[in-house]
């Protein structure tokens, strides 16, 4: 079952300026905003030290809609018209297998779904029409 969509903005590390901007412009109130350097460090693979004040992931309500945005990981492609997703958040990981497979039939995964310290289930696929979906299982890990 679908617990919910965003809109999700991805910003090329102008994400803390976005927050502040559609927090004042929206009158969004600011619900969360994580940084690439809030990450579990891995010392195989150290953070470069221009993500780490690079914005994760940021949640806004604004109204009855929250919107959701990110900075892109530096040194990733980044362009205007593909810098707008849809997060969509499923509570059984069963269900995001299946929304996951749908919406690659005829696209292509960019993110194949795993685990992370957010999700127990997330992967990213851009559709055959050219959208990209974020989409993830909302829930406990399964190592925690």
């Amino acid at each position: 079952m679908i617990k919910s969509m965003y809109p999700y903005f991805v910003l090329n590390g102008n994400g803390r300026e976005a927050v502040e901007f559609y927090k004042n412009a929206l009158n969004a109130e600011v619900i969360s905003v994580q940084l690439f350097g809030d990450m579990p460090q891995d010392s195989e693979k150290p953070l470069p030290e221009e993500a780490k004040n690079r914005v994760l992931n940021a949640q806004l309500k604004v109204g009855n809609i929250d919107l959701m945005l990110s900075d892109n990981f530096p040194g990733m492609p980044y362009s205007v018209g593909t810098n707008v997703t849809t997060a969509i958040i499923l509570e059984d990981p069963e269900d995001t297998k299946r929304v996951f497979a749908a919406l690659e039939e005829g696209g292509k995964v960019k993110m194949p779904l795993q685990e992370t310290f957010w999700s127990p289930l997330y992967g990213q696929v851009e559709d055959k029409y050219g959208f990209e979906w974020q989409v993830s299982t909302e829930g406990k890990l399964t190592n925690s």
